[in-house]
């Protein structure tokens, strides 16, 4: 799969938290959603400095990355919740992030860490035999 391909993912499964996903799916996901706020920040950053900004400019910013935001917190908890599965973890592990000062550390280890070979309780592994292939080399 293309790197665009893994991105979009999890958006095509929105609110899915069944099954299993790659680092490789949560990582490209996130590169592709901290592009997005750059990208609309600086359009407006822009756009709001050319027509004289008041201010207004700025505001509609912070909200319109805001509904981007809202919008993509179940497709982030979702692909969070496969991402546990991969590693054959309950996706309730999520809740770490409610620990103050180191849950979201703890989350950015996990989400780091190689998930199992093979199949596992959760569902097929996602990556098929792809992973597999420096067995058919060897």
């Amino acid at each position: 799969m293309s790197p665009i391909d893994w991105a979009m993912r999890p958006l095509a499964h929105y609110a899915d938290f069944e099954g299993r996903a790659s680092r490789s799916e949560y990582w490209w996901f996130q590169l592709f959603q901290l592009i997005a706020y750059l990208v609309l920040g600086v359009t407006f950053a822009i756009i709001g400095s050319a027509v004289g900004g008041t201010g207004g400019g700025f505001l509609t910013v912070f909200i319109l990355i805001g509904l981007l935001m809202l919008a993509l917190v179940i497709p982030n908890l979702a692909v969070m919740a496969r991402r546990f599965h991969d590693q054959d973890l309950s996706g309730w592990l999520i809740l770490l992030y409610f620990i103050p000062y180191g849950g979201g550390l703890i989350i950015v280890v996990f989400m780091c860490i190689r998930g199992t070979d093979g199949p596992n309780r959760y569902g097929s592994d996602p990556f098929g035999d792809e992973r597999h292939l420096e067995r058919v080399f060897a």
